[in-house]
């Protein structure tokens, strides 16, 4: 037997009966730490039981129940998925609705970034130019006609890139379904988003169901281009670089201006996660976004799947009663979506989240929440819908890495913070995405993909508050152009991935 040091476990709440591992060589069956023998091997970022357990006891991290013991289980011992047995959701029924609203924090002011304003208001944090796609079928001209774009792109210095917002919707689904509006406005709000500088290039092909008229009404003549009007090919190509260029010009005459942090718009993410998230990177994610909208910005977080367990700590702090109603509602809609499908919530997890100690969904939700911060909710948007105000918003979204993006980015965000304690090389092309890291192996291991380690926190070598100031003036530096995320240094980018679930014809 060896005695290990308390540094090895880590314990989010006084009242949690489980700590979790930090280091990295886990725990060896006779260790004895805090007094208590190990009684088997261990590994990093799982849970070790700190009493004994009888069968149906509940299992209790963050304070609050995680599970509820299906055997008797010795202190000191491996607490995985297979020895618990899922709690039942929240009752929405039976939710409190605004009755904690947080306190406002005291204002921060005098943070700035440099942004392109945009005729209508908004400001972006990159200047692209964004062509829409009305069906998929003509995504194959349109690649085509972006390569001989972008081998132009030398003549515009002032232009950060071309983005085709290529999906598979359009044609061979039914557009005037249920839930069809969905898709049909993520589409029409990634084209009008503040990266893209109030310019529209919009490519159809003539014969498909989402006709322009039916998603864009004032769309220029000069900025649309339809393949079947067009003779050959090569026509085709010709005519998307023309109107293309003709943009670029336009792009390229924009500068950078100083604009008040209020005018952010920070969607926040995780992926690949890991027991590490909810203790690390997603508070310190959270304490970022409590400074985010001391400042007036606003600040999206999403994921239902990965909130739905936790719902109970988020409709208390709702502003008022409607908007509590309204997470409510938007919880609703989605077990019954659930249901359609005949899906257990427990879907989620992934068998990566659960190697790297997450032992169900609830566990995980309770950590995702975390990076919602401790302010007070503002608004509600359903999938795809635009911001409208300032503040902390919950944003509807699928759990999906590139669903919740693409959704995000029709929200409005211009720049996107992203957790993750597995890994993923997860990107946007559209904005920027902030990489942080839950632990320190991570970093190690990626050290050229990981912009903030937040693995330090377990270790105690950094705080939460540490932290949380260097993400917050990272997305300033970022936001501005100063520097630049390692997934655009790389030139990492994930394609656009529409949330549809009207029916496919």
């Amino acid at each position: 037997m060896k005695e290990i040091s308390n540094k090895s476990l880590v314990k989010v709440h006084p009242q949690d009966n489980v700590m979790i591992v930090v280091s990295s060589e886990g725990l060896n069956k006779g260790d004895i730490i805090e007094g208590i023998e190990v009684q088997e091997d261990i590994p990093q970022s799982h849970k070790m039981n700190l009493n004994d357990l009888k069968a149906g006891d509940p299992v209790i991290r963050y304070n609050e129940i995680i599970g509820y013991a299906n055997m008797d289980i010795d202190k000191g011992s491996w607490i995985t998925e297979h020895r618990l047995n899922l709690p039942t959701p929240p009752r929405l029924e039976d939710l409190k609705l605004a009755t904690a609203v947080p306190e406002k924090l005291p204002p921060l002011e005098g943070y700035t970034f440099l942004g392109y304003r945009n005729p209508n208001g908004s400001v972006g944090t990159k200047n692209m130019l964004g062509i829409t796609t009305s069906v998929q079928c003509v995504e194959g001209v349109l690649n085509i006609a972006v390569k001989e774009l972008e081998k132009k792109l030398a003549d515009y210095p002032n232009v950060d890139g071309i983005m085709p917002i290529n999906h598979n919707y359009g044609c061979g689904v039914a557009i005037s379904a249920k839930n069809a509006e969905i898709p049909i406005r993520t589409i029409k709000n990634l084209s009008e988003h503040p990266n893209f500088g109030g310019e529209m290039l919009y490519v159809g092909l003539g014969c498909e169901k989402m006709i322009p008229e039916r998603v864009f009404m004032d769309l220029k003549d000069n900025n649309y281009v339809m393949l079947q009007e067009l003779h050959g090919f090569h026509a085709m190509v010709r005519e998307i670089v023309d109107k293309g260029e003709e943009i670029l010009k336009r792009l390229n005459s924009r500068k950078r201006e100083v604009c008040d942090a209020k005018e952010l718009v920070i969607g926040l993410q995780c992926g690949g996660s890991d027991a590490f998230s909810g203790v690390t990177a997603n508070p310190a994610v959270g304490y970022a976004s409590d400074l985010l909208v001391r400042c007036g910005a606003t600040v999206l977080f999403s994921e239902v799947t990965e909130v739905r367990d936790g719902v109970h700590l988020l409709t208390p702090r709702a502003e008022t009663v409607e908007i509590a109603e309204q997470i409510r509602e938007e919880m609703a809609w989605y077990d019954e979506y659930l249901d359609l499908g005949h899906v257990d919530r427990d879907a989620n997890p992934t068998p990566g989240n659960k190697k790297g100690g997450l032992a169900n969904i609830v566990e995980k939700s309770l950590g995702s929440i975390a990076k919602s911060g401790n302010s007070a909710i503002s608004d509600v948007l359903g999938p795809g819908q635009k911001v409208r105000k300032n503040g902390l918003i919950f944003a509807a979204t699928p759990a999906s890495d590139f669903v919740c993006g693409t959704l995000q980015m029709a929200s409005g965000i211009t720049l996107q913070v992203f957790t993750t304690g597995r890994g993923t090389p997860y990107g946007l092309k559209m904005v920027p995405v902030i990489k942080v890291s839950t632990r320190n192996e991570l970093k190690e291991k990626w050290f050229d993909l990981i912009d903030v380690n937040a693995g330090t926190i377990a270790t105690g070598e950094s705080t939460i508050e540490d932290k949380g100031w260097e993400i917050f003036r990272l997305i300033l530096d970022i936001a501005s152009g100063r520097e630049k995320c390692c997934a655009d240094k790389l030139g990492i980018e994930n394609a656009i991935c529409l949330f549809n679930p009207a029916p496919i014809t």
